[in-house]
């Protein structure tokens, strides 16, 4: 048994290099909270969570608390009892970001702790379907950019490989977005993938008024057009839409992502990690979506989503949205191409000399067994 005999948690918080804005929000800030693990046998793994800038002390809490104390003397092989044990233990908190997100933290840090034992990067151990993917880039795609901007980024980015961009949609009116669109479209031509994101923001009506739009500059999916719990909504405008809908950063549980598959409401998965609590019930999303025929392009987190996505069969793309240059090594990628890791356990290489310097001032804090 390899027995949970000590954790380690703090947060990290990480400014954008670049100003991110869409049209319910603006990025602030990643508050990265990090769990670092350790079992009887001397073996250690580290895994982590975000927010974009609120919350985060939130989730520290809960682990602090509850989840990493009720942790200490379980099996660290036995990940699904693990991850089942803690969300029933707190049940009354879950399902929502707060209870995903914390849970995420010590999942992912479980997979990074098996991988390490076994010496197998976690693309492996979770299915081994790939060891590339293509990227599409969201990083000069925000809603404050305008269109010159916008036809710059992507002509660089498809320069560079990449074979797809993602446009932030969401202005006051129709034209304002097509003119948006069709600057990218005119410049990158018909063979470069166009996706879109309205981040929640429109009415139903005013979603359906851009489909023909969407539909004659054939692009590639319309993310989140209309609130997250609108299952009723969504499903009527993916009736309507031959552009494919793509909903999934805003759910947190497997269950949620049943009633979306279900109710026929979108056709792009969009499962966040960190979000739906971890790799474990990342893998269930995928396999559902797999069981319907449907793709899986996962929500940001391109540093721990690359071996997701290589690990699965039904995952054509990866999200570029780099984060973590300030704590970690670059992501190995060619071009526009992303890399699997090939280091066992989750595979990203962590600046911990960094990583301490930029800890939150006494957000670290320290669990062991039989002192709980």
């Amino acid at each position: 048994m390899a027995r949970i005999t000590r954790a380690n948690a703090f947060l990290v918080d990480l400014e954008p290099k670049v100003v991110r804005t869409d049209a319910i929000q603006s990025f602030k800030s990643q508050e990265t909270i990090f769990v670092v693990l350790h079992d009887a046998d001397g073996a250690q793994g580290m895994g982590y969570s975000y927010t974009i800038g609120d919350g985060g002390p939130s989730v520290l809490a809960l682990l602090q608390k509850t989840l990493l104390p009720r942790l200490m003397g379980q099996d660290a092989d036995h990940i699904e009892a693990v991850w089942r044990d803690l969300l029933f233990c707190s049940h009354a908190t879950a399902v929502g970001p707060i209870m995903s997100l914390a849970l995420a933290a010590i999942d992912t840090a479980l997979w990074d702790m098996r991988g390490h034992k076994t010496g197998l990067p976690l693309h492996v151990l979770a299915g081994g379907a790939k060891s590339t993917v293509p990227m599409y880039t969201t990083e000069g795609g925000w809603l404050h950019l305008p269109p010159k901007a916008l036809v710059e980024d992507a002509k660089a980015a498809k320069a560079d490989g990449f074979r797809g961009s993602k446009v932030k949609i969401g202005t006051p009116t129709v034209s304002g977005d097509a003119a948006r669109l069709e600057a990218v479209r005119s410049a990158l031509g018909d063979e470069y993938e166009i996706m879109t994101d309205a981040n929640q923001s429109m009415t139903a009506a005013e979603a359906k008024r851009r489909v023909p739009m969407l539909e004659r500059l054939n692009i590639a999916w319309f993310e989140e057009p209309l609130p997250s719990d609108d299952i009723a909504g969504h499903a009527r405008l993916q009736a309507q839409s031959r552009v494919p809908i793509a909903v999934g950063e805003s759910l947190y549980s497997l269950g949620q992502f049943a009633d979306y598959v279900s109710a026929n409401a979108c056709e792009i998965v969009q499962v966040d990690v960190a979000r739906v609590g971890g790799v474990t019930p990342w893998l269930k999303v995928a396999h559902m979506a797999e069981g319907h025929n449907m793709s899986v392009c996962p929500h940001f987190l391109m540093e721990l989503h690359v071996s997701l996505v290589c690990a699965v069969p039904n995952a054509p793309w990866l999200e570029y949205i780099p984060q973590l240059e300030d704590i970690a090594a670059p992501m190995a990628r060619k071009g526009g191409m992303a890399l699997a890791p090939v280091a066992p356990g989750l595979g990203i290489d962590w600046d911990h000399e960094k990583l301490a310097a930029l800890t939150l001032s006494g957000s670290a804090f320290e669990i062991k067994e039989g002192q709980q």
